[in-house]
């Protein structure tokens, strides 16, 4: 696969493998804080709650950290809640992976998530690329008028 260059909503073109790598690493550092939170949950709630808080808790951290390193793009209050949806087949996944592997299986709850989480890293990385570089409705390059920027469009931090 040729090394293309994407361009960034605040600079200049980066290669995707660029992208990729740091997508990678923003995911290793998520997985930890996901997995660290999972585990301080699981001491008191049921495997599937401790999953789901851990899992909501730690894709916040991923939204900026994938805006700020990943995709180097200011993170919005319109992007910040599109991200969900990026990470809706990775819910769906890993929480259906959770259930089969522990209850299905029959193999425990500890290691579950890491395991079923595998599957939906591609799939993640598409989908919130899409929503982290898409430009908003009459910016420039999209072909539409030009409009006055939504609200939603207002830095989140």
């Amino acid at each position: 696969m040729p090394n293309a260059t994407l361009p960034t909503a605040t600079g200049p073109a980066r290669p995707i493998s660029g992208q990729i790598i740091t997508f990678a690493v923003v995911g290793v550092v998520n997985t930890a804080t996901y997995y660290g939170l999972y585990l301080l949950f699981l001491r008191s709630l049921p495997y599937l709650a401790a999953h789901i808080l851990a899992f909501f808790l730690s894709m916040i951290g991923s939204f900026f950290l994938n805006a700020k390193f990943t995709y180097r793009t200011r993170p919005t209050w319109r992007k910040f809640l599109l991200f969900p949806l990026t990470n809706a087949t990775n819910f769906v996944i890993t929480t259906v992976g959770v259930y089969v592997i522990v209850d299905v299986l029959h193999a425990g709850s500890r290691f579950a998530p890491l395991m079923a989480s595998a599957a939906a890293i591609p799939v993640t990385f598409v989908v919130s690329r899409w929503v982290m570089l898409q430009r908003p409705e009459g910016a420039p390059g999209t072909g539409r008028r030009a409009a006055a920027v939504p609200r939603s469009n207002d830095p989140v931090a």
